[in-house]
């Protein structure tokens, strides 16, 4: 059953639950957990009060069969296990918190096992302290998981936590299995919360979430090109590219919104998230060939302009 929960796209997986009578909604991600936790470990006690009973080597044994990071204090490992199972990952971030009122901080403070006295702000402050603490620990599962699935690992042993800094990428993925979860669950994190927002952005987003197929393949090739890196140079790329697309970016939520899927993309395809790197660079394109068609559009638009006099 892990196996199968691993190596499912979006698609099988609400297949899966539809067939099993489990609710469906929710993120490929999301909808994993539900499932590992309703078919796999049904009979363990994962409330928030029976996470809290559980013993440190107990927890460090879930958190691998949910195939997530396993390691860290006993109290660590209680907040990982809570926010994978209640939260979304990609909702559920420190930019999030700005919209939460007080006793919904006070609540999430108590919860994360965080002192309950203070201002509004200093709950966030805190409630944002673990979100950075637990950074990619939780909400997603170890990369391998997916790509091999559970028969390929041992799950009694620890999974390195920081999978990926020293490999070799392979680009050539499985393009059928990405487009079935990982396109899916682009489009519904692109209009995450849409109705929120104004008339205008709400156009551009849906224009954008269009577009996902097309953000993939930008995104494939930025990371193909710079040796699977994903850093500030590729963002700020990746902006130019879609500018010249005529891609409606103007306001700044919706190219934050751009930048966190395509982001989220990237980190999906192997990439290596590396946020400090400012190398610039620019996509290796060969200049003649490129000067050689600019020549003959011109010649030819203005043939056309001498036709029209």
């Amino acid at each position: 059953m892990l196996d199968l929960l691993y190596r499912s796209s979006l698609v099988e997986l609400r297949k899966i639950a539809e067939s099993e009578g489990i609710q469906k909604s929710g993120s490929v991600e999301v909808l994993r957990a539900r499932m590992i936790k309703q078919k796999v470990l049904s009979e363990i006690d994962l409330s928030w009060e029976g996470i809290q009973g559980t013993s440190h080597g107990e927890l460090g044994e879930i958190l691998k069969i949910f195939g997530i990071k396993s390691s860290g204090s006993h109290k660590e490992r209680r907040r990982r296990l809570w926010l994978h199972l209640n939260f979304d990952s990609r909702r559920m971030t420190i930019e999030r918190l700005v919209d939460m009122d007080k006793d919904t901080l006070y609540e999430l403070c108590r919860r994360l096992e965080m002192p309950l006295t203070g201002t509004r702000t200093i709950l966030m402050g805190r409630v944002g302290g673990v979100l950075t603490n637990q950074f990619k620990g939780w909400g997603r599962i170890k990369r391998s998981l997916h790509r091999n699935g559970v028969q390929m690992i041992d799950l009694n042993e620890e999974l390195d936590d920081t999978e990926g800094g020293d490999e070799i990428f392979e680009f050539e993925e499985n393009k059928e299995d990405f487009s079935k979860a990982y396109l899916e669950d682009a489009r519904e994190t692109m209009i995450i919360d849409i109705d929120k927002e104004n008339s205008i952005i709400q156009g551009h987003l849906l224009a954008i979430q269009a577009r996902i197929p097309e953000l993939e393949r930008i995104v494939s090739t930025i990371l193909k090109e710079y040796g699977g890196e994903w850093s500030n140079s590729e963002k700020e790329l990746l902006i130019r590219l879609v500018k010249r697309r005529g891609w409606p970016i103007e306001e700044n939520k919706v190219k934050e919104r751009l930048l966190m899927v395509a982001t989220d993309m990237a980190e999906n395809k192997g990439g290596s998230i590396n946020i400090t790197r400012d190398s610039k660079k620019e996509l290796k394109y060969e200049v003649k060939p490129i000067i050689e068609r600019i020549k003959i559009k011109m010649k030819e638009s203005e043939k056309f302009i001498k036709s029209r006099e």
